[in-house]
């Protein structure tokens, strides 16, 4: 099995689920007292998160780049970035990198295209669903992302940052998400992407009307087939 690296600690609480995901996975496939492969770097996320309220992407893209060459160093080879949202600095992240970045938005795309679904809603943070880093990659495979209005966006921004970054679970805040979710199904979505790797924390299949994609669930079968290939 190829070593996987995770770039992660944006947030704590979602690279907690891709650790216990892929150890989940690894169990079902191989049985036995099998484990992943892998190399965890978790970064402060409180510098990560200064640089996206100012908008300064670029520092940010150097920071994790220079996390991904170390963990390339320490033997990782092939790298997971356990966050939607710095996608939008991918190309910064893989500069001079030699081993395979697995994007998030590809691998979701793909299943949700095999699954014959066209017009997925996406909830996420504001800079994943307002900017094009991330609905392009999944126009680019002919779906329509919808996202939810200016308002829903705005509450759903919040309670990612407030309450599910922190590792906190409000019961007030899962009906609001549901909120959304359903107004999202009836502006004719036939999915929902779980667009940030923390909504996973407040919706999934039992709660959500249409086929869900929880991109977080979704990057750990992608990379653990990945690395057994």
């Amino acid at each position: 099995m190829k070593t996987i690296g995770i770039l992660g600690g944006m947030s704590v609480a979602s690279t907690q689920t891709y650790y216990r995901e892929l150890a989940r996975l690894t169990r079902e496939r191989l049985g036995g007292l099998h484990s992943p492969e892998l190399l965890i770097r978790s970064v402060d996320f409180d510098g990560i998160a200064k640089l996206q309220a100012s908008s300064d992407w670029d520092t940010a893209g150097q920071v994790l780049n220079a996390e991904a060459l170390a963990l390339e160093r320490g033997g990782a080879q092939l790298l997971l970035l356990a966050t939607n949202t710095m996608h939008k600095v991918a190309d910064k992240i893989v500069d001079g990198l030699s081993i395979p970045l697995l994007h998030i938005a590809d691998a979701t795309a793909e299943k949700i295209s095999a699954q014959g679904l066209k017009r997925p809603g996406l909830m996420a943070t504001k800079f994943t669903m307002e900017q094009s880093f991330y609905t392009d990659r999944l126009r680019a495979r002919d779906l329509i992302p919808v996202v939810p209005d200016a308002e829903d966006r705005d509450e759903t921004h919040r309670i990612i940052y407030e309450e599910l970054c922190r590792d906190v679970i409000n019961e007030r805040s899962r009906t609001i998400f549901e909120s959304i979710a359903e107004r999202l199904v009836e502006e004719g979505c036939d999915c929902l992407i779980l667009g940030c790797t923390e909504v996973g924390m407040l919706l999934s299949a039992e709660n959500v009307s249409v086929p869900v994609f929880d991109t977080t669930l979704v990057h750990c079968e992608v990379a653990l087939s990945a690395a057994m290939a």
